[in-house]
């Protein structure tokens, strides 16, 4: 274990900031098997930041507020089936961008909109790289 930082965390992590926390963690926790590692309220009720792993890679979100909006990202994810995690995906309230197709990249790949406007580019490695 690195003394500067968490044991089993990456040097770099995604951090997301939703209006509503709450959804997103649902959703990442019921489309792609996340985790929950942390999660600290503040006195209000308003999630301040919470962590949860998906895989190998913790992902952090904290509530958007005064001088921090919210903002939709792209996100990228290699899950062992992109067909079964894409039906999860959309049975916890994702919406299509993209179903799941090979480009010729060597990934089968499909786009889903989560509860805060985020793209989730899934992927399972299929074939060698072109």
């Amino acid at each position: 274990m690195a003394a500067y930082k968490p044991d089993g965390y990456s040097s770099v992590s995604v951090y997301l900031l939703v209006d509503e926390p709450q959804p997103v963690i649902d959703f990442l926790t019921d489309a792609l098997d996340a985790e929950l590692l942390r999660r600290f309220d503040l006195p209000d009720g308003r999630l301040e930041h919470a962590e949860v792993r998906i895989d190998d890679t913790v992902v952090m979100i904290a509530e958007a507020g005064a001088g921090f909006p919210a903002f939709p990202v792209w996100l990228h994810v290699y899950v062992p089936d992109v067909d079964e995690t894409f039906r999860r995906a959309i049975g916890a309230g994702g919406t299509a961008v993209q179903p799941p197709m090979q480009k010729g990249d060597g990934d089968r790949r499909c786009g889903v909109r989560g509860p805060a406007g985020n793209t989730w580019w899934v992927s399972t490695q299929v074939g060698e790289p072109n």
